[in-house]
């Protein structure tokens, strides 16, 4: 395929995933708002993002596992179906159980959109030349991240239209991609007899990490760290999780191929990914929340303080992409990617609410160089060592494990913000636990209210240094492999046929 081809093969495939992202970016500065207005809290807040997060999560290696099955584009349009859904219901939701339970459809849908965005380009592009429209989709994702912020403060602060529009907008995006696919994606479906899907496999998974995540989240204010409840659900986490193990070592079509660990590659990958989500899912999620609640800004303008977070994020993710293509070489580019998101946290790790912009600035552009520079290029390490009749599924856990390291650290490091705080303020600004309206706080109370958020987000972003110094250990550790000229369709064409029996055996 050529440039030109393969450009309009993706048009559908772009707009799709800029949706996708911008589902979870257009609320970003709208929450602290939607959550006074539903009468939510900090656990609430979390929740809102982390339930959204679990389902990519859970939903992911299920997408990944259909992708090698049945028609890519398909999936990918009942994906975005499925989107136009849980974003209509969403912006009916009356209080926060409805709206997370409507963010949990969001991100099932979510799910599919960013795996099979992945599996259709590794069928279509060789390894060589994926870094260079690996960072258009990088591009896509930047430009989500610095429009959904900006478009959702306007569609906050402007009275006639209100929060619900934040859920509203994107639907008729999503319409206009299911469409274009229809048109451009064009891609061949090899349909293989007696296939099953490991649905038990894909609910254990699900359900070892939703425990776990109820835990993180709960702990340390409707009770102890070292109490009942604790050893019942980390003990029920790690029994469910060996129950998926000795699934999946059982299943003839594993949700998750545990044969894919054989490689060190896929290994360390593996663990540099989450760490990755940690950081990336964390960092838009608590800027946001350090602008309005430490700094008081308005929903617009929090959008475009943070800024310098998307411009370094876009740039780091098309010059990268363009510079492994050219060169072939991948490892030292990610090595440098992982040492700017730990100098980048480390930086936001002294912020207070006082501290001047261009430091936070400064901060936040190094972050998200370390973010452009990772997030995608991770994926087509793991791409280039795969069999090419696991593109699928190896495209969708390197995804899976992202988002599963983001939904564990945001809901993890909201519960330490929300602990911080608590003890900060210690009821004295009579918020109930309430995400607070600074603009009805008394003028004695908001001074103490903003210093609290402000050391507590500080503190969070100390806790990601850590996690991105250990994607940085990890990468180091990965062989690097020339990376292969040919796309994931040519070396299915030259691979020996391999049927479900063959895999069981």
């Amino acid at each position: 395929m050529s440039h030109r081809e393969i450009m309009r093969a993706l048009s559908g495939l772009l707009l799709g995933l800029f949706v996708a992202m911008l589902s979870s970016t257009i609320v970003t500065n709208a929450l602290p708002k939607i959550l006074a207005d539903l009468h939510g809290g900090e656990s609430a807040y979390t929740w809102i993002v982390a339930s959204t997060l679990l389902a990519v999560t859970a939903s992911t290696p299920l997408w990944g596992k259909l992708a090698d099955l049945f028609s890519k584009k398909l999936l990918v349009q009942i994906s975005l179906i499925s989107y136009v859904a849980g974003s209509m219901l969403a912006g009916l939701a009356q209080n926060p159980a409805q709206l997370i339970a409507c963010r949990v459809i969001q991100g099932l849908a979510v799910g599919g959109i960013s795996a099979l965005a992945q599996v259709c380009m590794a069928a279509m592009i060789s390894p060589r030349e994926r870094g260079r429209y690996s960072g258009y989709f990088g591009m896509a994702f930047a430009l989500a991240t610095v429009g959904g912020p900006l478009i959702g403060g306007v569609i906050v602060d402007t009275s006639w239209l209100g929060w619900r529009w934040c859920f509203y907008v994107c639907v008729p995006l999503a319409v206009v991609a299911v469409v274009i696919l229809q048109r451009t994606l064009h891609l061949p479906t090899e349909r293989r007899e007696g296939v099953r899907i490991d649905y038990l496999g894909a609910t254990l998974i699900a359900a070892s990490v939703t425990l776990l995540l109820v835990w993180v989240t709960l702990a340390g204010t409707s009770y102890g760290w070292l109490s009942w409840q604790t050893v019942a659900m980390v003990g029920g986490a790690l029994v469910l999780g060996v129950l998926a193990v000795r699934t999946e070592q059982r299943a003839a079509e594993p949700i998750v191929p545990l044969r894919m660990f054989r490689h060190r590659t896929v290994v360390l990958a593996t663990i540099a990914s989450v760490m990755v989500g940690v950081g990336m899912y964390g960092a838009t999620m608590f800027l946001s929340q350090y602008f309005q609640l430490a700094r008081g800004k308005s929903p617009i303008a929090s959008g475009f303080a943070t800024t310098p977070l998307v411009l370094g994020l876009a740039v780091a993710s098309y010059a990268s992409g363009k510079l492994i293509t050219r060169t072939g070489r991948w490892k030292a580019v990610l090595m440098a990617g992982a040492a700017s998101l730990t100098a980048g946290f480390a930086l936001l790790g002294v912020l207070r609410a006082d501290t001047s912009y261009w430091i936070a600035a400064v901060a936040m552009a190094v972050a998200g160089v370390g973010v452009g520079t990772v997030m995608q290029n991770l994926v087509l390490a793991v791409q280039n060592t795969v069999p090419a009749g696991e593109l699928g599924i190896a495209s969708s856990m390197a995804t899976f494990f992202r988002t599963m390291g983001g939904a564990i650290g945001v809901s993890a490091l909201g519960a330490v913000l929300a602990a911080r705080v608590s003890h900060d303020l210690g009821g004295a600004a009579g918020t109930g636990g309430a995400i607070p309206d600074l603009s009805t706080l008394p003028a004695a109370i908001r001074p103490v209210v903003e210093a609290a958020f402000g050391r507590g987000i500080g503190e969070v972003f100390l806790w990601c240094v850590p996690f991105a110094l250990a994607a940085l250990i990890s990468i180091w550790l990965i062989r690097e492999v020339p990376l292969k000229t040919e796309s994931g369709l040519e070396r299915m064409a030259a691979a020996p046929r391999v049927t479900a029996e063959d895999v069981a055996s």
